[in-house]
Order: structure tokens, then sequence, then C-alpha cells
């Protein structure tokens, strides 16, 4: 139906109006975004490339403490010189056939545009980078030294700001020493000098023009183009480089042909002849640090991006350039007791040197991490891998792996939070019989066993057997988001899904650890620390400060304030229950305590049987341990959890010459005798009793003899 000329006017009224609507918002926007340009662009220097260039050799060192909290007993324990090459060479010292190499090939307006090169942009832009790479030299610095890499409008938009801003602070021979010293060049170099070094084995001061263009040819692609490794990629790519800086008049035209004719000799090269010289010169730290020193290293990067917004290529130019003093908070004699079960695989299973099937004869080798740590948050030691370690900042199974833990998650997931809201206590029986989950029977014990509807243990020995079948029964009463809760926010386990078809709010997870992901040693560590230190938490800490080489401008410090995860009363309970694993002789860390002193230990091993864990603690300290392998397979070790015994060997170790020590309990928990028939407090007709720990506010109910007679017509009428 056609419309009246009075619904036409009003319709094109309402399309005026959006039209004025969208006009005026773009230009308020576009205006704003001017504004905001205009004045990053002429404001403070976004990125200040003297002092870039005055951190380059400022090496940070890192110390140990004889004396806590004695910064006078300060002792030095690794230095760090960077895993990147990187030496600083004046612009002066850098020959114009280097310079020229760069130009040419990369950006051969430099020297006229302002930052930007607007016709590559636009061109890149309209043929969606086919044309190659809009990016000038001074783009591509300002990528360098923020290591900021996304693919996105905002990056970009921000890439140009910044490339604006530091061409109206420094000039172009500035930008380009800049550019040239901090240019990835693949093989770990970052710089014309370290690269002439690698692949030339000269100083850069000495190259020729065919040498200067194989190495500005590496930029576009630093493996494809790596000299090392794909010598005809780059072979190609230098003589198109040559070409361009001959027809830049860079080169005259024999020049071009000598530099064709030039035989490049590589330094893996059987023509190389090392130069003594340049050998001299090299940077190489050789030392390698231990697994705490990792952490350390780690957690001060991971630190200054929180605090400071650092990105990660500023963060660890910070922390390896930048004259820092870092004072670790490792115990050297534990990192060493640690270290040395760990080297030389002490008391690790016969199946560490099982040979893979259809394997050249090469062995794989089980591994583990350990943590351990005092009371109060402070990480004494630490070990990322079982043998010789080899390389600096590798794997670091203590943070980084990420593994199912098992049983061992049930004291934080099942039996802490049941003893902290009430649901149980020390002697309450619960049913060793699986629970209805998507209409069948689970779980089973570790034994195979599932139980029966008749058969009734008390919560201690549930734990200290380490039942399955009562952890599902128990976290029934608890709820899965009440156990939740307290895994993430009273015991801050992060690596937990909460969302998701793979989320862990359910009963595997939660009521036998079989986890999506898993945890670390150094969050099982820092939560089962709870239990021995009447409930508080401390995140775990492994510096007590960061200075600047004067020491007169503290970075970061550690903090130490503890939240109460459990009450003094759970935590002292659950101290006594888990001591039960290791003195009990049902327990499943039975034998495993620290000689002299008293121990609580909870051991866990994935229905697989991929993973096995141990964790727990002494008065002095507290440890997680995990075991397996890092390619997940079946664990075929037999006795006793290995977890187990590696911790019992390192503790023990530890706690050598360490004076006495108890724990401290709660004064709201008493002693008393219950009814193993009942689990109630025992009455004067109970005869088959055990010992307990109790809230003394919330005492069971003393048994008067009603729960036996129960119980034993139960059994009859089953019978």
């Amino acid at each position: 139906m056609a419309l009246s000329k009075q619904k036409k006017g009003q319709l094109v009224t309402v399309l005026l109006s959006l039209l004025i609507v969208f006009v005026l918002t773009a230009i308020i926007v576009g205006v704003c975004i001017l504004g905001y340009t205009i004045s990053f662009v002429n404001g403070d220097v976004a990125i200040d490339l003297d002092a870039y260039k005055n951190s380059q050799d400022q090496t940070s060192i890192i110390y140990a403490l004889k004396t806590p909290g004695d910064y006078s007993s300060a002792y030095e324990i690794a230095r760090l010189h960077g895993e990147e090459n990187r030496i600083w060479v004046d612009l002066a010292d850098i020959p114009e056939d280097v310079q020229n190499a760069f130009v040419c090939l990369e950006d051969k307006r430099f020297y006229k545009h302002s930052g930007v090169d607007w016709m590559r942009t636009i061109k890149a832009a309209l043929t969606l980078g086919r044309s190659g790479g809009g990016s000038t030299m001074t783009q591509q610095l300002i990528k360098n030294l923020t290591d900021e890499n996304q693919a996105t409008v905002a990056r970009k938009f921000n890439e140009i700001l910044y490339a604006l801003n530091l061409e109206k602070n420094f000039d172009k021979s500035e930008i380009l020493e800049a550019y040239l010293n901090t240019i990835p060049l693949g093989s770990g170099c970052y710089g014309v000098q370290t690269a002439a070094q690698k692949y030339f084995g000269k100083d850069v001061t000495t190259i020729n023009a065919a040498e200067a263009a194989t190495l500005a040819s590496i930029t576009r692609a630093p493996t494809k183009y790596n000299p090392l490794l794909n010598y005809d990629n780059s072979k190609i790519r230098k003589e198109y480089c040559l070409k361009m800086m001959k027809e830049q008049h860079k080169l005259s035209k024999s020049e071009y042909e000598d530099a064709l004719a030039y035989e490049i000799i590589l330094t893996n090269s059987d023509k190389y002849v090392p130069s003594e010289t340049v050998a001299k010169t090299v940077k190489q730290d050789t030392k390698i640090n231990s697994y705490y020193v990792d952490f350390v290293i780690d957690s001060v990067m991971d630190d200054l991006k929180e605090e400071y917004g650092y990105t990660q290529g500023e963060a660890y130019r910070m922390v390896y350039y930048g004259g820092l003093k870092i004072y670790a908070a490792v115990d050297e004699r534990i990192q060493e007791a640690a270290e040395s079960i760990y080297e030389n695989r002490t008391g690790f299973p016969e199946e560490a040197d099982r040979t893979e099937d259809g394997s050249n004869g090469t062995k794989k080798k089980v591994q583990s991490g350990m943590t351990i740590m005092d009371y109060e948050g402070r990480v004494v030691g630490m070990v990322g891998g079982a043998g010789k370690k080899t390389i600096n900042r590798g794997l670091n199974r203590a943070t980084d792996a990420i593994r199912s833990p098992g049983s061992s998650i049930k004291p934080l997931s099942v039996y802490g939070p049941a003893i902290d809201t009430n649901t149980s206590n020390y002697s309450t029986r619960i049913l060793d019989f699986g629970i209805i989950v998507n209409g069948q029977r689970w779980p089973r014990n570790y034994s195979g066993s599932m139980g029966s509807e008749d058969s009734y243990v008390i919560l201690q020995s549930a734990v200290a057997q380490s039942l399955n079948t009562t952890s599902a029964q128990t976290l029934k009463r608890v709820g899965i988001d009440t156990s939740f809760d307290y895994v993430t926010k009273h015991f801050h386990l992060t690596t937990l899904i909460e969302d998701g078809d793979n989320t862990d709010k359910n009963f595997s997870s939660l009521a036998v650890g079989g986890m999506s992901n898993g945890v670390t040693t150094l969050e099982m560590c820092a939560a089962y620390c709870t239990f021995g230190n009447l409930g508080k938490y401390y995140k775990p800490y492994c510096y007590y400060k960061v200075t600047d080489f004067s020491g007169k401008n503290t970075y970061l410090e550690a903090s130490t304030n503890p939240e109460q995860a459990i009450s003094v009363d759970s935590a002292t309970i659950m101290n006594r229950i888990l001591q039960t694993v290791c003195y009990g002789a049902g327990g499943t860390g039975y034998g495993k305590q620290v000689s002299n002193f008293t121990t609580f230990m909870k051991t866990g091993t994935t229905s697989d049987t991929k993973d096995k864990w141990c964790c727990g603690g002494t008065p002095w300290y507290c440890a997680a341990v995990w075991y397996g392998y890092d390619k997940q397979e079946e664990i075929r070790a037999n006795g006793a959890n290995p977890a187990a015994n590696i911790w019992s060997l390192v503790m023990n170790k530890v706690h050598e010459g360490l004076p006495e020590k108890e724990f401290t309990y709660s004064d709201g928990v008493v002693q008393r005798a219950y009814c193993a028939e009942s689990g109630l407090l025992a009455g004067d007709g109970c005869t088959a009793t055990g010992s307990g720990w109790y809230k003394a506010s919330r005492l069971p109910a003393t048994c008067d003899g009603s729960e036996h007679a129960a119980n034993k017509a139960a059994a009859e009428k089953d019978g």
C-alpha cells in the first residue's frame, strides 16, 4: 500500500534526523580523537630512547639473605645478563652499508616521513596487507620496544601515535640507532652487533655491503631468512636488498656487482675461522640458575606488569637490564636439600628408566615438582624437575605443570569445608557407598570396591584411607557451590574452571580431584599451609623486595597480610585428622612422616593413575609434591605413593638439625572419646570407642545406645 504524503514526510524527517545525529556524532568523535592525537603527539616523550639505551648495560642481581629481614646479610646468588643476546653500538660505529641496507629494504622514505609513511599505510590498508606491511622503521621500533604485536586497529592506532611522538622528540639518527640495536635478527640476536657476531663471527664495524644485506634480509621473517637455517632463502632476499640499494643510489654499479659476487662465509661453514677478538667480546652467561631463581624472575616480571602496567617486553627488559636488586626469600639450605634429592633422582622408582615403545632407545624419565613454604607465605624452596637442570627458565613443574590432584584435593574441597560449616565432625559416620550420578552409582574406591549401603566409616578414617565413596557422600552434604567457593575463594586455587562445558563445579572434580585442568604444587602448598597455621591463608611470595641499583627506590615489596580461610577450630581439627594419614596403620601415607616432628599429610592418585601427589607439613614447613610424566600416561610404580616417598626424603633432609617445635592448636578444640558405632560422644554403654577432636562449642550428642540397636537391627535385616 502506497504511503501518504504525510507519512512520507514523517519518514524523511526521521531519516534526516538520524543522518544528522550520525554526522554530529561522527564529528564529535572525530574532534575528540583529533584533539587526543594532537595532544599525545606534541606532548611529553612517550618512549625515552636515552633511558632505554642507558639501561642496556645495567646488570640486575638477585640476593639471598642469611638472616630473614636483615638486608645487611644479603649475598649474591645470580646475575641476570639476559637470555636475549644484546650489545648496544653507537650509530657512528655502524657502517653506512649496514644503515643503508636496512633503510633501502625496510623504509626507503625513512628520512622524509615524520614517523608514518601514509602512502604505504593507505596502500597496505586497501590491499589488506597483500602489498606488504605499512609500518615504517620508526613504527617497527615502537613494536620492538613495547613488545606489542597484536593485529588490531587499536594497537595500530597507538603505534602511529607513538611513532609521531617519537619523531617529534628525537632526530632520525637517534631513531635509526635504536632501531639497529633492537631489531630481532633470529637465533636469539637483537641488534646488528650480536647478529654480525652470530652469523659472520665479526664485529659489525667490519662487515661489508653483502653481509649488511644478509642481516637486513632477516627482518622480514627471522626464521625463513636466517642464513644459518635457510641459506637459499637468505641469498635470494640478500640479492633483492642489494638491488634496492643500487636503485636508491646507495651502491654504485661496480659496488653492487662486487657485493653480488662476494662469498658469504657463515659461522657454520667449513671455511670459517673463529676470531679471538669477537669471542672475547661476546657476552655469554653459561651459569644455569636454580628453579627458585627462575621462579623469582618470572614473579618479578609478573608483578611489574600488574603494578606498573608494563608489557611483557618492558618487564623483561626491566628485570634483565634495569640494574635491579632483587632480594629473594629462598632458604639456600632448604633449596640445596631439595635439589640434591631431585638432581640425583634419589628414591625415584625404577620405572623412570622405562623405554618408550618404538623409540630409538632413548629413555623417558618420570618427572616431579615440589614447593616448600613456611606458614607465613614465604616460599623457602622449589624444584621444578628431576635430573640435572640444563636450561634457564625452561619448564618449571612446580609452578607450570597444572595436573589433576586426585584425592589430595579432598581436604580442601570436601572435608575442610564440611568441618568449617559444621556439616560434619571428626567422627561423623559416613556411608561407604557411591552416590547416584547421571543414573549410575559412583565412584569406586581406589581398591576397586564401591562399599555397600550398610557400610559406614567415621570421617577421620575415611580421610586416612582416602575413600572416594565417603568423599562423594560428604560433598553431597556440603554442596557443590559451597565446595567450589572454598577451593577458589578460601584456598585460592586459580586454575579451576567455573563455567562452560569443562567446568570443575561437579562431583568428579571436587570429590575425587578429576579436574579438567588441575592445580600446581605452588598453590596446593599455600592452601595446605592453612591446616598448620590456624586457618590463615598467605599469598606465596619468593622475594622480599625489589629496588633500583642504589637501593634508594623500592619498586616492589612482598605483602604478608593473611586472610582467615577457615576458622582456627576447623584448622586444628583438620590438622589432627590429617596426622592420622601417616600415623594410622590404614593411612595412605603411613610411615612417611618426618622423624621427630609431628606431621600431617594427604596423598592423592588420579583414577587413571597418571598423576600422584603428596601434600603436608610439620610445625616448621609445608610442602606439596607432584609426580608423573610430562606427557601423561599411566604410572606403573608399585608399593607406596612415589610422591609421598619424595616428600618424605626431602622433608626429612630439610629438618635435619632443626630444634624441636610443635603446632599451635586452638584452645576451642577439645579431645573426647567417641562411639565407633554411632560416631557420637561415647556413652556408658559404648564398648567400641576411639578418640577424636571437636569444637568445644559444637560437641556431638552423647550416645545412649539407641544407635547400637538400630545398627544391629539393620544388619540382621540385611543379613
